[in-house]
């Protein structure tokens, strides 16, 4: 059974998280096995954990988890329960005298959006990580994507909902790509095919979606601290060295410039990991270019399967006025 989501590929479960009062959540990718993984930040201002180690000329060569949060660098701590929790079930490094799970994170800004002064912390990461499993589960106003919006740039009381997205793909030769995405852009999201705008920015005027990129060149906009961030995991269940993941990951941000205007400011985290979790072979190109398919269509799905929240109106607002 496939369910069109990140969890087909082999090896890989999620675990979804949220507090929706308090509008943030967290998600969990955890490959239990160990996953090869590199990762390429885009984003000029990122709040990150664990990076580093994934450069290919450093030593660890396997990731048990990665964490994406709300709750920005505050949100960091959720990946602590992801620890706690792999380490209770004896999963991580075997250093000796115990075994340390290796949990790079990423967050992104949901502080203005709820109430600010509630964060995933260790305990919703240990909840998340504890439920991870395969099979389908919800998109939209989901774990890391609860707190997640979009189309800010004519002021937040202006801006549409984003959301957690995921989808997947399989090869004829039975390689299987998957991505999963949370979406909390400054600007406009577009389905990379038709171009349609799905949300963005509302003109608080006409009370319509605006083009992001044509309204920065007329009021001439500055991105606000806090406003944008993309975040995504790719995963695959195929062999890759540490570089070669690290190149996916590059190829995989293309899907972002054809969907987000504008995607990878200065004042956001745009950073995507990519898991190997199989024996499989494919190309790198080949394997990359999925890589972008399956990260546009986790994009808009985070989108389009949103729901409002107070006064943010969703993709499905705008739709039934149609």
């Amino acid at each position: 059974m496939t369910y069109g989501n990140i969890t087909d590929v082999p090896g890989i479960k999620v675990g979804n998280v949220e507090d929706t009062e308090a509008m943030t959540g967290c998600s969990v990718i955890v490959s239990e096995d160990g996953a090869v993984c590199g990762v390429d930040i885009r984003g000029a201002a990122p709040g990150t954990r664990e990076t580093a180690l994934l450069n290919p000329v450093n030593a660890v060569e396997q990731v048990h988890a990665i964490t994406l949060s709300g709750g920005s660098a505050f949100g960091l701590a959720a990946a602590d329960g992801v620890m706690h929790y792999l380490e209770e079930q004896g999963i991580g490094l075997d250093v000796g005298v115990t075994k340390v799970p290796i949990v790079p994170a990423a967050i992104l800004f949901d502080l203005a959006v709820g109430d600010g002064n509630v964060r995933p912390d260790k305990k919703m990461g240990y909840q998340a990580a504890k439920q991870a499993k395969k099979g389908a589960f919800t998109f939209g106003n989901v774990g890391a994507g609860c707190g997640a919006t979009v189309g800010k740039l004519t002021g937040m009381e202006q801006c549409m909902k984003g959301g957690l997205g995921s989808a997947s793909v399989e090869l004829e030769n039975g390689v299987i790509i998957g991505a999963l995405v949370a979406v909390n852009a400054v600007g406009d999201i577009r389905h990379p095919e038709s171009g349609e705008i799905l949300a963005g920015p509302i003109d608080p005027n006409t009370q319509q979606i605006v083009d992001s990129i044509t309204y920065m060149q007329k009021n001439q906009s500055q991105i606000s601290l806090g406003m944008n961030t993309t975040l995504g995991v790719v995963a695959a269940n195929v062999s890759l060295t540490k570089a070669e993941a690290t190149k996916i990951s590059q190829v995989a941000h293309n899907a972002l410039a054809k969907t987000i205007y504008p995607a990878h400011t200065m004042l956001d985290g745009d950073t995507i990991f990519t898991l190997a979790t199989g024996n499989k072979r494919a190309s790198v190109d080949l394997i990359g270019a999925m890589a972008v398919k399956v990260v546009e269509e986790a994009i808009v799905q985070a989108v389009i399967t949103a729901n409002s929240v107070g006064n943010i109106p969703s993709y499905k607002t705008f739709k039934s006025k149609k």
